[in-house]
């Protein structure tokens, strides 16, 4: 989808009402201070002071809170709370965001306000306290219910029907007046997001995620697995034929979602995200989003993307039921990360490869024969100069972040800090070290180990990461320059020989590196190498704003007059994949090992893949069976 059509749905939607029914609660933040406990005069046991607390909204209050932000025009709420100060202030909060809240029924017996009380020690989630799950909704209740929604329906274009609860408003019979009301106005949009019951509800568009779509299908499946893809449309046949629904939407978590209505089956592939993320809400949000694109007459393709797009904003918003707004889903939107064949990444076993080569073909539809420009990165990809940099980055980024509790800190803080920079570092591979820097400093006060006077800016923490960085290469540079090792010893096997062949060949080379470009020029000279490039060596200056491979990506195509084909990117970083493959480029994923300087890394493989890699090479020692695939003709 590209923005031009993003920006219509999202334009559409704001002329859009919907209409929500489900088990509305809130959600309570306490965050906990034990410095300030005493012992109870009446127990002698320690209290627990909440330092701070806040409410917000959860369950279908969380979709309804997401239709707002989403900018649907109106939004009815459709549920019961409690003759209760909680449900006061659930009532209060919504009306607030402009929600109309009248729809929302007081059962005055058996039904408490539902609640997710949430302690917080620090970042950590205590034992969480419920409130509401013992609640017996009332057949009056159910009744009334059916009413407001009737007569709702003339206002709305679009209907959530949310079950949270075992025990809300769908522990009765509920659901039978439901589908007799959904049979009845096939004119209106009807979206079921349902935790226990999605195969009660008939003739809607029905949303699951990738669990519950194997338990509607019959499937007994663990939780925590991987669920293919040919799997899961499998499931959603099986799902759609159940329940007569009007498509069936299931959520991948980090692999997107998949979408079959009858007619075709969507993939809508995931987004990569480099932040910490928290997806608690995020079917909130992809619900809101489906339900509103739908009203607003988009395809059921198109809906799952504007979800996922949305989804992507909210994962990355912690300690919150996020939501997201039209401006940052046009952010996200507008030139996606999408993670590419998650299947294929995960599983070797699934490689197709040129014969007698190990050259692996990813994309069999890859248009090739007419490249003429070529962007190589630097390091992994030709250099092994820098090979081990994760290491000196690793504890760098972790001392960083404890400060002077680097020492001290317990185990569990310690480890939580070495899996976050590692998460990180494994991600952010080939991007600019500043921008590396810029994200280390957020991490620095999200652990909140540092005061905050004592935290550096990016320019700071580079500098001293780069220090300890250049401290190695250097002492590599002079046994080269002393002749105590070779050019061979510090580049990937063959890619001096293939990068003489091109220029002899007259296509024009350029390297993007997130290395700055003194540093990388310097050492592409001492290689040897720099003068095929004739100049064209792009490397990192300081500023993110006018210097990125993305920026280079689409400069060569702009200077030079080039469709996507005529381009061509080797990289074994994800970056400089991504940014090729958003151009229509070819994307050459070289899956290095740098210690050997040959043969395959599994895990740049990977890595490589999701970045949307049309080809997958370990080295260049097959130069010349790679350039008969890419060109047509040997070296």
């Amino acid at each position: 989808m590209n923005r031009k059509r993003l920006e219509e749905i999202l334009d559409r939607v704001s002329i859009t009402r919907v209409a929500v029914v489900g088990d509305f609660c809130l959600d309570a933040y306490w965050m906990l201070e034990p410095s300030a406990a005493e012992a109870s005069l009446e127990t002698g046991k320690l209290t627990q002071p909440v330092k701070e607390q806040r409410y917000s909204l959860g369950g279908a209050s969380n979709v309804v809170h997401n239709l707002v932000d989403l900018g649907v025009k109106s939004v009815f709420a459709i549920g019961v709370v409690g003759d209760d100060l909680f449900g006061r202030e659930l009532v209060h909060l919504l009306a607030q965001i402009g929600v109309d809240v009248g729809g929302l029924l007081v059962q005055e017996e058996h039904w408490d306000t539902p609640v997710y009380g949430k302690p917080y020690h620090r970042d950590e989630e205590q034992q969480r306290i419920d409130f509401g799950m013992f609640n017996q909704i009332e057949p009056d209740t159910e009744q009334r219910l059916i009413q407001q929604l009737e007569k709702t329906l003339d206002s709305v274009q679009s209907v959530i029907i949310n079950q949270q609860l075992p025990n809300g408003i769908y522990g009765g019979n509920l659901a039978k007046g439901i589908n007799r009301i959904v049979s009845q106005h096939p004119d209106r949009c009807f979206v079921v997001d349902s935790r226990q019951k999605s195969g009660e509800f008939r003739k809607a568009y029905l949303k699951v995620n990738q669990w519950e779509a194997a338990r509607l299908a019959g499937v007994e499946k663990p939780s925590g697995g991987i669920i293919p893809l040919e799997e899961l449309m499998q499931y959603a046949r099986k799902i759609k034929d159940k329940t007569a629904a009007e498509a069936v939407f299931i959520t991948r978590e980090s692999r997107g979602m998949v979408v079959y209505d009858g007619r075709q089956d969507v993939d809508v592939p995931g987004i990569q995200i480099l932040k910490r993320i928290d997806p608690v809400g995020a079917g909130d949000t992809g619900v809101s989003a489906v339900a509103a694109a739908l009203a607003g007459g988009a395809t059921v393709g198109e809906a799952a993307e504007v979800a996922n797009f949305a989804s992507a904003v909210t994962v990355q918003k912690l300690f919150q039921c996020g939501t997201a707004s039209p401006g940052e889903i046009l952010e996200i939107g507008s030139s996606p990360d999408y993670v590419y064949n998650p299947e294929l990444s995960e599983d070797p076993r699934r490689a197709i490869f040129v014969e007698g080569t190990e050259i692996e073909i990813i994309n069999e539809g890859l248009q090739t024969g007419r490249i003429e420009h070529v962007i190589f990165d630097h390091d992994g990809t030709i250099s092994a100069l820098r090979q081990g940099w994760e290491e000196i980055m690793e504890p760098a980024m972790v001392r960083a972040i404890l400060g002077d509790r680097y020492l001290s800190a317990d185990e569990g803080l310690y480890h939580r800090v070495v899996s976050r920079v590692r998460e990180y570092i494994d991600k952010s591979t080939g991007i600019q070290t500043i921008v590396q820097m810029q994200h280390l400093v957020e991490m620095v006060e999200e652990f909140g180990c540092v005061p905050p006077e004592k935290i550096l800016d990016r320019f700071g923490y580079k500098k001293i990461y780069n220090e300890a960085l250049m401290e190695m290469v250097r002492k590599r540079i002079r046994k080269l320059r002393a002749g105590e090792l070779d050019v061979e010893d510090f580049t990937i096997k063959g890619g001096v020989r293939f990068l003489e062949a091109l220029y002899r060949r007259g296509v024009k080379l350029y390297i993007a590196s997130g290395t700055d470009q003194e540093d990388v020029v310097r050492e592409a000279e001492v290689l040897g190498y720099a003068r095929l490039f004739e100049g064209r060596i792009y490397g990192a200056t300081g500023d993110i704003d006018t210097c990125s491979k993305k920026m280079v990506v689409e400069r060569i195509l702009r200077e030079n007059h080039l469709k996507g084909p005529q381009l061509c990117c080797f990289g074994d970083g994800p970056v400089e994949l991504r940014e090729t493959r958003k151009q229509g480029g070819i994307a050459v994923g070289v899956a290095s090992d740098e210690v050997r300087r040959f043969g395959l890394n599994m895990e740049k493989r990977t890595r490589l893949i999701k970045a949307g890699a049309d080809v997958i090479v370990p080295d260049f020692s097959q130069a010349s069976a790679l350039s008969k695939f890419l060109w047509g003709t040997d070296l």
